[in-house]
């Protein structure tokens, strides 16, 4: 998602004065330390790697193995071949008395042996299947025999018990594709939207790098892909995410919205009860690994390396420092790089209202505090006169300064207020109790959910921790939302733990009659501990400068929301095309009418069939969908071309998509390269041009994993309605899109209000407009049209008990259901 602007933004300098070095030293350090990255992070999670690492098999499968081995030996039968007696030879003597324990030690040896070898024997052929993709080549809805036999194998060698972890040591590592086909599909990627003198010179470049340094930068990808986990992932969250110097929010940060039309309980601490509750209770389910890993349709499991930072975690601002080289006598300053603080565990939360933060517990000698325990606390600080301390109020603004500033004065902060920076840095995430409503209104639908985005990606630029993994933010109406940092991992993982969110503050939890949350306050809690703050004169000058620009960089941002009801993944489907590929193709068409050209645009997917993979870029701006877009704008082009023009477009779309999930996309491996270009001192005009490239439409779809937890087809305003993120240039667009249920898609719209050539609310009528008119081609030329919402408030009932669900929209549940 937010990820484009830091990918275009990035300065992948590895010294601040450039100084020469020997040519191998440098990369082949970094390629040590990714490799000892990996390796630390394999050995902080031993006993979690201990219970995975034997899977599909378990420990007590080591029990059976060895009374069976011990069943066979009392049966005078030696399932060993003599190794066991061979054993027993090697082993101390210890008299006649224990020569029965030498035979047990001997057989338990063996066991042990033979059970590890069958286990590294059932990895290898998982991880041997798992590298299989072909079914990801395959048309929808169509597997091959081949495919049909590679799917029992690996349900086979699975096992049955899974863990969140379990498939982590069996996962393929991440291939480096071939240097040859990524400047190819580059160069394809680029022909739309260049000049054929420009495209005539950049193919000039192209043969330049392939024949003076590819190989030899290919070589070192090669031998960081054998060495660490992942040849991009460690080096795509360093140089894109940790060494911007770039504000945090807007840049680096994205939001997930509530419910669009229900709002469970009006009561704020209630809903701010109920939701820390249920996100403390996924972190629960995570420690235990009891979430089960995702399995793309339903068949392949993706990696979950990203899902151990969710909780406990802050990005810490760094400054720059001096390292020693592999040279003798260079003392180097390295670039700033920030840092990614994860705690094993946090019993509290950090809260923000009016300006003054609190620390709140969660948990008792007991145990988990209660939601209506929790609901108690916020309603004390909510009901706090107390005044905020100068400067108090806006001293989170320098979490949305740039990063060098924030660094600075953090390190005063660590002095003059160790102990409120500690509290809020390792909270298990941070609570912002807004003092004004949120989201849809009856009066203006569609400026209040502007106004919800805004609110929801920068607020008021003082009332957010951007460092801090996630930030929960409930207004005052009771409406929620979510602000996310990036860096520590994707939009998928966070979109997971906020369904499940959702649908157990909802659904599982519930409210009382009267709004409030279930259960009884507890007397004996104490109260929240609210937090000081010591600010010298010198930090109350960094916070004002801050603050000015945290609302100058709040005020420019354009946001438009808004739910295109006309249709959606079902009437997609009927037409048998790929849904995504469908909107894919349909927002080049809205944005050639919006600008006028074709742009490069950057639409993210996942590459987690591989071990700690991240994310790719999927290039959809393609000369099928151009070919396309000009027939629409053709009044000679018939239906039915038009029709085979899109088809087209949707399958190289679809063909692009599946490379890049299998981890043969383009832009991964070619900023790898500029990595180790830039390591070794060897300038490429060819990369460098690459590295110039602006995203003027950068796109994302949000992803519904977890649909057994809401009944969509019934209710299908129970879900969430997606989320947005900033543009990733500044006369560009920032487009994300959520299939609500199967009949309506939303859209969140970003720009700046400083570019004359952007319009956010512009764009959103031509995407509309782009939406209907290729859904014409499929219905005789005739425009769907939208489903009627209304909008009046009604009562609903929910799991556990009715209560008053202020909403405007269809009937919701109106008795205890499950979902």
């Amino acid at each position: 998602m937010a990820e484009a602007h830091q990918a275009v933004g990035f300065r992948p300098s590895t010294t601040s004065d450039g100084a020469e070095m020997e040519l191998s030293a440098p990369v082949l350090q970094e390629i040590y330390l990714s490799g000892l990255r990996s390796w630390k992070r394999h050995l902080s999670r031993f006993w979690n790697d201990f219970l995975t690492g034997v899977f599909p098999a378990s420990p007590l499968s080591w029990l059976f193995l060895f009374s069976a081995i011990q069943l066979a030996w009392f049966l005078q039968l030696d399932p060993s071949l003599g190794l066991m007696e061979k054993i027993k030879e090697l082993l101390p003597d210890w008299g006649g008395e224990h020569h029965r324990l030498r035979g047990v030690l001997a057989a338990a040896l063996f066991a042990s042996c033979l059970w590890g070898a069958l286990i590294f024997t059932l990895h290898v052929a998982l991880r041997l299947l798992l590298s299989y993709h072909g079914w990801l080549l395959e048309p929808h809805g169509a597997m091959s025999s081949p495919t049909k036999t590679w799917l029992a194998l690996v349900r086979i060698f699975s096992g049955r018990k899974t863990m969140l972890f379990s498939y982590q040591r069996s996962l393929p590592r991440q291939p480096v594709p071939s240097v040859q086909d990524t400047v190819r599909k580059y160069l394809e990627s680029v022909r739309p939207i260049l000049s054929d003198e420009d495209f005539d010179w950049t193919s000039v470049l192209a043969q330049e790098f392939l024949r003076l340094q590819a190989s030899l930068l290919q070589w070192y990808l090669q031998l960081k892909s054998w060495w660490a986990s992942n040849y991009v992932s460690d080096w795509w969250e360093e140089f894109v995410y940790l060494r911007s110097r770039h504000p945090l929010m807007v840049n680096s940060n994205y939001y997930m919205m509530d419910f669009l039309y229900v709002t469970p309980t009006p009561v704020q601490a209630a809903r701010a009860g109920n939701a820390v509750h249920a996100l403390l209770l996924y972190r629960h389910r995570l420690n235990r690994q009891e979430i089960l890993p995702t399995l793309l349709m339903g068949m392949r499991p993706l990696c979950s390396a990203q899902y151990e930072k969710i909780f406990n975690t802050t990005r810490i601002p760094g400054i720059p420092k001096v390292y020693l080289t592999f040279l003798p006598s260079a003392l180097l300053p390295t670039p700033p790089l920030d840092h990614i603080r994860h705690l094993r565990d946090s019993r509290h939360v950090a809260v923000f209202h009016r300006g003054r933060f609190f620390r709140v517990g969660t948990h008792s000698q007991s145990g988990l505090l209660s939601p209506r325990a929790l609901e108690q606390q916020f309603q004390r600080i909510l009901d706090d006169p107390s005044p905020a301390c100068p400067q108090e109020e806006h001293l989170a603004a320098l979490t949305a300064a740039p990063r060098d500033v924030w660094a600075q004065v953090r390190s005063s902060l660590k002095i003059q207020a160790k102990d409120a920076l500690e509290a809020v840095e390792g909270a298990a995430f941070f609570v912002s109790l807004d003092s004004e409503p949120a989201g849809l209104t009856r009066e203006d639908p569609a400026a209040s959910l502007d106004a919800y985005a805004r609110a929801l990606l920068a607020g008021r630029g003082h009332d957010r921790w951007f460092d801090k993994s996630f930030t929960l933010i409930v207004f005052s109406n009771g409406k929620l939302g979510l602000s996310v940092e990036h860096s520590w991992a994707d939009c998928p993982i966070s979109g997971h733990m906020w369904e499940f969110t959702l649908a157990t503050e909802c659904f599982q939890l519930g409210y009382s009659a009267d709004g409030h949350c279930k259960g009884h306050p507890e007397s004996s809690l104490p109260q929240p501990q609210r937090l000081h703050w010591d600010l010298p004169e010198k930090i109350r000058l960094s916070i004002s400068l801050a603050l000015r620009g945290a609302k100058t960089l709040s005020g420019n941002i354009d946001c438009h929301v808004f739910p295109f009801s006309h249709f959606g993944k079902s009437f997609i489907k009927r037409c048998h095309l790929s849904s995504d590929s469908f909107i894919q193709v349909a927002l080049q068409l809205a944005h050639f009418r919006d600008r006028g050209e074709f742009c490069l645009t950057y639409e993210s997917t996942m590459t987690r069939l591989f071990l700690e993979g991240r994310t790719e870029t999927v290039r959809s701006c393609t000369r099928e969908a151009c070919n396309f877009v000009r027939a629409m704008e053709d009044k000679e082009k018939t239906e039915p071309q038009r029709r085979a023009l899109f088809r087209l477009a949707v399958e190289k779309h679809q063909a692009l998509l599946k490379a890049a999930m299998s981890g043969q996309g383009v832009d991964r491996h070619l900023f790898a390269l500029n990595i180790v270009s830039e390591f070794l001192h060897l300038r490429s005009p060819f990369l460098d041009q690459v590295h110039s490239e602006q995203w003027p439409l950068a796109t994302s779809q949000i992803p519904v994993q977890q649909i057994h937890l809401f009944d969509v087809h019934n209710y299908p305003d129970y879900v969430s309605s997606g989320g947005g993120f900033g543009p990733a240039d500044d006369h560009g667009y920032g487009v994300s899109y959520i299939f609500m249920g199967d009949d309506t898609v939303t859209f969140h719209i970003s720009s700046k209000k400083s570019s004359t050539k952007t319009d956010s609310h512009r764009l959103g009528q031509h995407i509309e407009d782009a939406l209907l008119d290729v859904a014409s081609l499929f219905q005789d030329g005739q425009r769907p049209k939208p489903r009627c919402r209304g909008l009046q408030e009604e009562h609903t009932g929910h799991r556990g008990g009715s209560l008053p669900c202020h909403r405007m929209g269809s009937r919701a549940p109106t008795k205890s259901t499950n979902f």
